[in-house]
């Protein structure tokens, strides 16, 4: 066995020395006049190695400890070289670390805003304060903390996308086996609730028919007309609307599939096109159908139309934002369709909103297909009505077809 004063004066030689203790603790002492304490044991039959530390940092009696533990868990059939690998690991994954590589790997399925967005939020609002923690330390009142600082400043919508975001870093986390729980899932209804915001409509068809009138009369750019004349007949989010391409428009199939990663509600959306609609874009198409964008922006025909672009146009036309905004037509074609008459599951599944029952959003897509393509046509023919300015007749859903 060795002893402190034996390790002292152990004075290094030509080649490396081995100085052995007991139950497989030896010393090594290298021509340099480094001392390094190793642990041999043997694991699933073969001979392996574990280090143990330097002396004098790590001292006789520690180097002991740290072999005792060592042989505690090669009784528990664990390999001890295995398990401080493991551990590493584990130290290693912080919630940061996590977070950009589900970042990284989800990425492609985003479009350039909402990346730059989901990144910014991380590294503004999170990172700062729990991105150096171990993910699977972090707690729900924790987790809180983090989301009520953002909620001081008055930012109650940001508070809540980016306890959103945490939960699907959470999640992937969870299915990689780094933490055994989502902390978000016990914090659902705990911010403050995110108070709803009205944008701007036009309700009277009237003024609507005005306003479609104007559009045609819009003096701006040939894609930024096209745009705001299938805005109040598509009536998606502006966001998607901009970032149309042509691969996912399929102008014989008179239908534009939007790809779940571009969605909100991350699901499938099918648009029916009307005549109109697929008359104003096969009018665009000899123009920016080489390209990747329905409405590429003005500087680079690699990016989308800047996201203030309708709504500039509409300033420009004469409407101010109190009056009508981009988003804003969509809130005019629920009130009127609903008015009309329309399915009103129909109608909420044409507007793409969120279904709470996630297994059955899975096919969601395709609900009331058959009806929503008449709907679309239906409100196609209407918007014609108003834009002529005659006598505004409802076109009434159809029953029974």
């Amino acid at each position: 066995m060795l002893t402190d004063t034996t390790i002292r004066n152990a004075k290094p030689g030509q080649k490396q020395r081995k100085l052995s203790d007991e139950k497989g603790l030896f010393l090594l002492v290298a021509p340099s006049g480094g001392k390094w304490w190793r642990f041999k044991y043997r694991f699933a039959g073969k001979e392996k190695l574990l280090s143990l530390g330097t002396y004098p940092e790590v001292s006789l009696a520690q180097a002991r400890e740290r072999r005792d533990e060592a042989r505690k868990l090669l009784a528990r059939g664990i390999d001890p070289s295995a398990a401080r690998k493991a551990e590493k690991r584990s130290g290693d994954d912080t919630f940061e670390r996590i977070a950009l590589e589900w970042y990284s790997r989800t990425r492609p399925r985003w479009g350039q805003t909402a990346a730059t967005q989901i990144l910014a939020q991380l590294k503004q609002n999170v990172f700062p304060w729990i991105g150096s923690r171990p993910i699977r330390e972090i707690n729900a009142e924790e987790l809180l903390t983090a989301m009520r600082r953002i909620e001081k400043r008055g930012a109650i919508y940001t508070a809540h996308r980016a306890l959103q975001t945490c939960g699907r870093v959470f999640r992937y986390a969870l299915a990689c086996n780094k933490v055994d729980r989502d902390p978000t899932i016990t914090l659902r209804g705990t911010l403050t609730s995110v108070k709803e915001k009205h944008r701007a409509c036009i309700l009277d068809p009237r003024t609507l028919g005005k306003l479609l009138r104007d559009i045609d009369g819009y003096q701006g750019t040939f894609v930024v007309r096209a745009a705001l004349k299938l805005a109040p007949l598509l009536f998606v989010r502006p966001g998607e609307l901009r970032h149309a391409e042509w691969a996912e428009v399929d102008l014989e199939a008179v239908e534009w599939r939007i790809p779940a990663a571009k969605m909100k509600m991350e699901d499938l959306h099918i648009v029916p096109l009307s005549r109109q609609a697929v008359a104003v874009l096969r009018e665009l198409h000899p123009l920016t159908g080489k390209g990747k964008y329905v409405f590429p922006g003005f500087r680079s025909p690699a990016r989308p139309m800047s996201e203030n672009t309708v709504n500039a146009a509409l300033r420009y036309m004469g409407y101010s934002a109190e009056q009508v905004t981009g988003h804003g037509f969509r809130a005019t074609a629920m009130s009127l369709l609903n008015e009309q008459g329309w399915n009103r599951d129909a109608v909420d599944r044409q507007l793409a909103h969120a279904e709470r029952n996630k297994v059955r959003a899975a096919y969601l897509h395709a609900e009331f297909l058959p009806e929503r393509r008449r709907m679309m046509q239906a409100w196609a023919d209407f918007l014609d009505g108003l834009r002529q300015g005659g006598k505004v007749i409802p076109i009434r859903a159809a029953s029974g077809e």
